[in-house]
């Protein structure tokens, strides 16, 4: 009897916890809806929400539809892809460094993606802004390759956090060298380069988002599937290993969650900082330290954050505005400062 109420005591905590945890992630789901109207109606023309309801539904061709079916729908939606893949793949980061400071940038990816996007227009003359992120794409893999196999080297089971921290670091300043080199000699790839650096989800039509999609959903299926392997590493390597945890398996799978999330959307929008810092240990108070909810409950917050800034970046400097790296940027600077400053460290 005394082991039955036990059990009984135990199941009906965690079923609390589970009741709990829904809870907040519907609560969240409701956050990210509110900023996907903000995103639609508010901006340098600000549309009624009647007006956003029928452009959506019942288009007429209306000023106001055009305004949201072709510039504030794949706004929005690239925003909320972006913010889900970045707020994931910096989970997925601090987890398997250990490193409540790591981010997505960590693995060469952001500078990566300049490189080669830098690079295509010098060398090839490229001038399509579809042809910048395929080009993107293809240098934040490579960099994060680059990264994964310099972080094997003289290690046994794979890359540890030590060495994919130091080699990211050395190929990531390796790489920003040679792209401050080469856009000092072309005027058109500084320019580029300039305005992919702040980071923006403006101007980018249906058909970028339509590029993006396929990546950033296989790196989502692989980040699921790699949450549990990534409990068991919390647990340390020994521990995982005597659980029946493949350690170089489990690393491979989400450093490619990783870099196929954060490449496809540096690629698409640019380097937006910060936000893969700042969204774990957001969502981690709410969702706890278990990856199967840390991972989605990240997603949703990276969506609600990114969208926010870029409303507020339609809003503070009219009839402009700033892109929303530099209000990610504003945002995440002071963040950063209070996490280093803390007296008690984030433990992963």
């Amino acid at each position: 009897m005394p082991k039955l109420a036990y059990f009984t005591g135990s199941g009906n905590k965690e079923g609390n916890v589970v009741g709990r945890r829904s809870a907040v992630f519907c609560g969240l789901l409701t956050v990210v809806a509110v900023a996907i109207v903000m995103s639609i109606t508010i901006g340098s023309k600000a549309v009624p929400l009647a007006d956003a309801w029928h452009a959506l539904f019942s288009p007429t061709g209306t000023e106001n539809d055009i305004v949201i079916r072709s510039l504030r729908v794949p706004r929005t939606t690239l925003g909320v892809l972006a913010g889900v893949a970045l707020g994931v793949a910096g989970a997925l980061m601090q987890g398997h460094t250990r490193n409540p400071l790591a981010d997505p940038g960590l693995l060469g990816i952001t500078q990566g993606a300049a490189f080669a996007m830098v690079a295509s227009i010098i060398f090839l003359g490229t001038t399509s802004l579809y042809a910048y992120i395929w080009f993107g794409l293809a240098g934040a893999l490579i960099a994060s390759a680059g990264v994964f196999a310099l972080g094997m080297v003289g290690g046994r089971g794979g890359p540890t956090p030590v060495t994919l921290a130091l080699a990211g670091t050395a190929v990531s300043a390796f790489l920003y060298a040679l792209t401050s080199a080469l856009v000092l000699v072309d005027e058109q790839a500084m320019d580029v380069f300039r305005f992919w650096q702040a980071g923006s989800i403006a101007a980018r039509g249906a058909d970028v988002v339509w590029q993006v999609v396929p990546f950033i959903l296989v790196g989502l299926v692989l980040a699921m599937i790699n949450a549990p392997g990534l409990n068991a590493l919390s647990l340390g390597e020994d521990v995982a290993r005597s659980l029946g945890q493949n350690i170089a398996l489990t690393r491979g799978v989400g450093i490619a969650a990783v870099t196929l999330l954060s490449g496809a959307t540096v690629a698409a929008c640019g380097s937006l900082s910060f936000i893969g810092l700042i969204v774990p240990h957001l969502a981690r108070p709410l969702s706890g330290t278990d990856h199967r909810w840390l991972l989605p409950f990240s997603g949703l917050v990276g969506a609600a954050l990114l969208l926010v800034a870029d409303v507020i970046g339609r809003v503070v400097a009219p009839p402009g505005e700033l892109e929303v790296g530099v209000v990610l940027a504003l945002m995440g600077a002071p963040f950063f400062i209070a996490l280093v400053r803390r007296r008690k460290p984030v433990r992963l």
